[in-house]
């Protein structure tokens, strides 16, 4: 029965995508490329979640990153000394959440900025690009975009971009916007990866990163002219070795402490909420929203006795953003049951919340004022977007496991 469920929920978020586009008779025309995309997702996830390859490769990506966070820790506990914790609790002090989900970003960040210097990140991306492009039926700079996002993050693709991001118009923008919103980065995987089980974290990075060329095809469909659709790769100015480790080291500490900074402002106001409304209603805010939410969680796959819980961590995703859902389901506030922990876990890998409206858009007009007011011009359509990417994702792993 969850396969008919899952077919029929597949159906529904497309539709939902078609009918909040740009143009709805273009978008009918790259049905192809829709078609193209779900198949790849599908067999992407049957390789990571059902293939004993697909199994090694998660755990070699889980075991390297337990390695990094192990490394990242040696870090933190100089500089914070008993403040860090101990590892290993032997002695009671267990690490706390920012110093063991949160400070590894900035060990994270150095790796990548290394990558960087030596030229081995900058080809990985734009040979990705290249190959997606070839089969998204999107413009060069747009498969570039995605893919850069993918490592770099949604704030920081767009420095990467912008030589470029003033002659872009609205369109182009939202593509590039979309996907810096639906993708992760890899310095806060490991993150992702303390809290959520690796396999989903890995299987969402997979399905969003192609997830997004499904709704951007069907939400915001354009022609682009073949003399605008040139592969504008970013001037990359040469730097020392030791001004990129130091930028992407600062990076990644400004992540870590925004972060941080988010969850103690949004957490505090859950709880009042909450105490509000049990105060009046009888019940919680986040039980309220699980209701709104749980038809939704329910076309993912999502069984009906847990759908208001499933649909309360999709809706406090949303309003505030992932960390705060994952630290939910990972301190034991929820119990799921295999498939409902699976279809959650995926959705929550991204960015799509409504927080992430602010942080693309003042980036962007960082570099580009009008670009900015653009971007958050249309920021809930944005959100919208990147939120059907995540259902789109959860469903089919609901129906793959």
């Amino acid at each position: 029965m969850h396969y008919v469920i899952g077919i029929i929920g597949l159906i529904v978020f497309l539709a939902l995508a078609w009918a909040a586009s740009y143009d709805r008779r273009l978008a009918l025309t790259r049905l192809k490329y829709v078609g193209i995309m779900l198949v790849i997702q599908v067999l992407l996830g049957l390789f990571l979640i059902r293939t004993n390859v697909g199994q090694a490769i998660i755990d070699g990506i889980s075991t390297a990153f337990s390695a990094l966070l192990g490394y990242a820790f040696e870090g933190t506990s100089f500089v914070f000394g008993g403040l860090a914790g101990d590892p290993d609790a032997t002695n009671g002090l267990t690490p706390s959440f920012f110093m063991v989900v949160l400070m590894p970003i900035v060990f994270i960040s150095a790796l990548i900025g290394i990558l960087e210097w030596s030229r081995i990140l900058p080809v990985f991306i734009r040979y990705l690009g290249l190959a997606v492009g070839k089969v998204n039926g999107l413009g060069k700079l747009e498969s570039y975009g995605a893919s850069a996002s993918v490592v770099l993050g949604q704030a920081e693709v767009f420095l990467s971009l912008k030589h470029q991001i003033t002659h872009l118009g609205e369109r182009r923008l939202y593509t590039l916007a979309a996907a810096a919103m639906s993708t992760v980065s890899a310095s806060i995987m490991g993150s992702y990866m303390v809290l959520l089980d690796p396999q989903y974290v890995v299987t969402a990075i997979a399905l969003n990163f192609f997830g997004i060329f499904i709704v951007v095809s069907l939400i915001n469909p354009y022609d682009l002219p073949p003399e605008e659709d040139v592969a504008i790769w970013p001037d990359v100015e040469r730097r020392t070795f030791f001004e990129t480790l130091t930028e992407y080291i600062w990076d990644g500490f400004r992540v870590a402490v925004t972060v941080a900074a988010m969850l103690i402002g949004f957490v505090a106001l859950i709880a009042l909420v909450n105490g509000a409304f049990t105060g009046v209603f009888g019940v919680t805010f986040q039980d309220v929203l699980g209701y709104v939410f749980s038809p939704l969680a329910v076309l993912a796959g999502v069984p009906l006795n847990e759908a208001v819980d499933a649909g309360s961590l999709m809706a406090t995703k949303l309003v505030t953003n992932e960390f705060v859902a994952m630290t939910q389901i990972a301190a034991g506030d929820y119990e799921l049951s295999d498939r409902t922990y699976a279809i959650v876990a995926v959705f929550l890998v991204s960015f799509a919340n409504f927080a992430s409206i602010g942080i693309i858009a003042g980036s962007v007009k960082s570099l580009a004022s009008a670009q900015g007011d653009t971007i958050a011009r249309f920021g809930l359509r944005l959100v919208y977007g990147a939120t059907l990417v995540s259902f789109i994702s959860a469903t089919i792993v609901g129906l793959l496991v």
